[in-house]
């Protein structure tokens, strides 16, 4: 319950009114802030953007807050809201695709990722950020690609669970632990971190960023869902590192 409200505030903080006609408020993954808020400043019409860690806000809106569209990092969370009729079925998409990446501070040397990969020593006396790896689709991805490497038992006792993986990014950005797992779109979006390595693909599910219309507001969310899936959205998730995925 800590966890949850820690991710509530974060998610408050972050909240970003735009200007314009109808409003449309979207809870979306903490992974998506640089991209959503450059497609938000382009988009005509009034949007609430509440960044924070998709399991967060998918208990959000299993508890009834007031969201218009729910854009997620994860299928699992999106199928846990589809099975309980809380998002409108026929407006979910899965629009993006990101890659999973050992970040560290910038400028520090590139390493290959492979089950060869001694992390334990690279983090010397420090510790791994990531996010939640239970909870967190991140924090799940990551702990997934770490067992497939067999490296996750070396460094289990070492990780630095986040509330999101902003959050574990912050971790590194401030020097406060050497190394973390985040999205490559994470890293690239903090001049202050470098991605030192991408994981392998197949070392983790596919990693993808569903969308969906809460039940009962597919009419308020419709332009805002259309306008994701245009060719000026589109560049801008692909600038910001992110796959458009074909649908």
């Amino acid at each position: 319950m800590r966890k949850l409200f820690a991710c509530l505030c974060f998610a408050l903080a972050l909240a970003r009114p735009v200007s314009g006609e109808e409003q449309v408020t979207v809870f979306a993954a903490a992974s998506l802030k640089t991209a959503l808020d450059e497609v938000a400043n382009v988009y005509d019409g009034k949007l609430v953007l509440s960044y924070a860690g998709s399991s967060a806000l998918a208990r959000q809106v299993q508890q009834g807050a007031p969201a218009d569209v729910v854009f997620l990092a994860n299928t699992d969370w999106m199928d846990v809201l589809e099975r309980d009729g809380l998002i409108a079925r026929d407006t979910r998409t899965e629009l993006l695709g990101n890659r999973l990446v050992l970040a560290g501070s910038a400028g520090a040397d590139p390493v290959e990722i492979g089950p060869d990969l001694d992390l334990a020593a690279m983090l010397g006396e420090g510790r791994l950020a990531m996010a939640l790896v239970e909870a967190v689709p991140a924090g799940i991805y990551g702990k997934a690609a770490l067992e497939t490497l067999g490296l996750w038992e070396a460094v289990a006792p070492r990780v630095a669970q986040a509330d999101n993986v902003r959050a574990a990014l912050a971790l590194v950005s401030l020097g406060q632990v050497p190394l973390g797992v985040v999205y490559a779109t994470d890293a690239a979006a903090d001049p202050a971190v470098d991605a030192l390595g991408l994981f392998p693909e197949d070392s983790h599910p596919p990693i993808r960023y569903p969308v969906a219309a809460v039940e009962g507001r597919a009419g308020r969310a419709a332009p805002f869902l259309a306008f994701l899936q245009t060719p000026e959205a589109a560049a801008i998730f692909v600038a910001q590192g992110f796959s458009v995925l074909d649908h």
